[in-house]
C-alpha cells in the first residue's frame, strides 16, 4: 500500500520512532503520532549530512541537535511521492524549524518535481531561510534550472537581495558560472548591475573565476555585457572586473573586458592596477600561465612597473621566467643589477644567465626596433601589430611572446 510505503520511508529517516542518545542504556520511545507536521530532532555532525539516531553506543560531543520535519527531509532527498502524500495530509509547506523550509531544501538539491509540488500547495517562493536566503539563492547547480523557472513562474522576486551579503539571484548564478540561470533571470527583469553590500556586481563576481572553471564563464560575461553591464563597475575597494580577472589569471575574461573598453590602468584604493593584481597573484597561480595575462595587459597599453621596483617583481615571480621575460622586454632599456642574482632559482639558470649577460650592455638592435614600434603603436599594439606585413614569428616577437632567453 502507498501509505505503508511512506511510513516505511519515514521510519527509515528516523521520523516515526526515535531513540534518544545518552551515556546509559538505550530506551525505546513511544512512536510519534502520525501528524503531517511533527517537529522532529535529528543529530548532525558539522560538515556532514544529517543522520538518524544511532541504535547504540556513545555520541561524539561534536554532534549537535537540530530540528526538522518529515516534509523537509523528503524534499531534501527528492522523494516526490512521499512529499505528495504529506502535502495531501495538510503538511505545512513553509514550516522551517531547522532554519530551512522544504522549498529551500528542494532547490538546494535541484529536485524540480518536489519544488513543483510545494509551489502547487502554496509554498512561499520568497520565503527566507535563517541565513537570509530565498529559494532562488539556493539554485546553485545546473540541475536547479527547472527549480528556478518554477519559482519565477509562481511569483519569486528575481531581484530580492539576501539579507547578509545583499546578493541577488544573478550574483549567485555568476558565482557558479550558471549562464542558463543568468539568461533566465535577465529575461525576467533582473538588474544587470545590482550591487551587493560590498558594491559588487554580477560581472565582478563572475570575473573572479579561474580560467579553468568553465567556458560558460566567458559566455556569461558576453551575456551580461549584451544586457548593458558596466564593464568598469567598481566595488567598495575600487576594484574593477578587470582587476579581478587579472588576479584570477583569467586571460580570456581579461581579453574580453579589454576589447569592451575596460580601463587597463584603473587604480584601486591601494594604488594597484590590473597588472599589479596579475603580478601579486602569479606565484599562487603558476599552473594557470599568468604570463599570458601580463602579456595581454602590456599589449593593451598597461603602464609598466617602475624600473627601481623590478627587483620586487623578480623576487616574487622568479620561478616564472616567462613573466620576467615579458616584463623585461617591455622596456627599451632597464639596468640589470647584480643584486638580482640572489632571487634567481636554480631550475631556470639558462634564462637567467642570458639575462645577467646584459649587465652593463645595450640591448640588441632587434629589441630596440621592437621597442620603437611598440612605442609608436602604444595601447593598440594588440590590434596593429598583427596587421603588419611581416612573418608570424615577427608578430610574436613584437607582441612579447616569451622565447626562453633574452638578447
Amino acid at each position: 500500500m502507498f501509505i505503508s510505503g511512506c511510513t516505511e520511508e519515514l521510519c527509515g529517516l528516523g521520523m516515526l520512532t526515535a531513540q534518544i542518545p545518552h551515556t546509559g542504556a538505550q530506551k525505546e520511545q513511544p512512536a510519534l503520532p502520525l501528524s503531517a507536521n511533527p517537529v522532529v530532532p535529528q543529530w548532525v555532525s558539522p560538515g556532514r549530512e544529517p543522520c538518524s539516531l544511532v541504535p547504540a553506543g556513545l555520541w561524539s560531543l561534536e554532534y549537535k541537535r537540530e530540528l526538522t520535519t518529515p516534509l523537509c527531509l523528503t524534499a531534501r532527498r527528492g522523494h516526490a511521492a512521499c512529499l505528495r502524500h504529506l502535502l495531501h495530509r495538510r503538511a505545512n509547506p513553509d514550516l522551517a524549524p531547522g532554519g530551512r523550509a522544504p522549498l529551500h531544501e528542494a532547490c538546494l538539491g535541484g529536485h524540480t518535481d518536489c519544488v513543483e509540488l510545494l509551489l502547487e500547495h502554496k509554498a512561499d517562493p520568497n520565503l527566507r531561510s535563517d541565513e537570509g536566503l530565498a529559494p532562488l539563492h539556493l539554485c546553485t547547480t545546473q540541475d536547479s534550472l527547472g527549480c528556478a523557472k518554477l519559482l519565477l513562474r509562481h511569483g519569486a522576486t528575481v531581484n530580492l537581495p539576501s539579507e547578509d551579503s545583499g546578493e541577488t539571484a544573478l550574483h549567485v548564478a555568476a558565482r557558479h558560472c550558471l549562464c542558463d540561470h543568468g539568461r533566465l533571470y535577465l529575461r525576467h527583469g533582473a538588474c544587470v548591475d545590482a550591487r551587493s553590500t560590498q558594491e559588487e556586481t554580477a560581472l565582478g563576481v563572475l570575473c573572479r573565476q579561474a580560467p579553468g572553471a568553465s567556458e560558460d564563464c566567458l559566455q556569461f560575461c558576453r551575456l551580461l555585457a549584451a544586457h548593458g553591464a558596466d564593464i568598469d563597475a567598481r566595488d567598495e575597494s575600487r576594484r574593477s572586473p578587470l582587476h579581478k580577472a587579472c588576479g584570477a589569471a583569467n586571460a580570456s575574461l581579461a581579453c574580453f573586458l579589454l576589447r569592451r573598453g575596460a580601463d587597463v590602468n584603473a587604480i584601486d584604493y591601494n594604488g594597484i592596477s590590473p597588472l599589479g593584481c596579475a603580478l601579486q597573484s602569479a606565484a599562487f597561480k603558476r599552473d594557470l600561465r599568468p604570463h599570458l595575462t601580463v602579456q595581454l595587459l602590456l599589449n593593451h597599453g598597461s603602464q609598466k612597473i617602475w624600473p627601481a621596483a623590478f627587483i620586487k617583481v623578480l623576487k616574487s615571480c622568479a620561478a616564472m621566467p616567462e613573466i620576467i621575460e615579458v616584463l623585461f622586454n617591455s622596456y627599451l632599456q632597464i639596468p640589470v643589477s647584480e643584486k638580482w642574482t640572489e632571487a634567481v632559482p636554480e631550475e631556470h639558470q639558462l634564462f637567467y644567465e642570458s639575462l645577467f649577460r646584459l649587465a652593463g650592455t645595450v640591448r640588441c638592435l632587434q629589441h630596440l626596433c621592437r621597442s620603437a614600434i611598440r612605442g609608436k603603436f602604444g595601447r593598440k599594439c594588440h590590434c596593429l601589430i598583427p596587421m603588419l606585413p611581416v612573418p608570424k614569428p615577427l608578430h610574436d616577437y613584437l607582441l612579447l611572446e616569451p622565447e626562453g632567453v633574452v638578447l
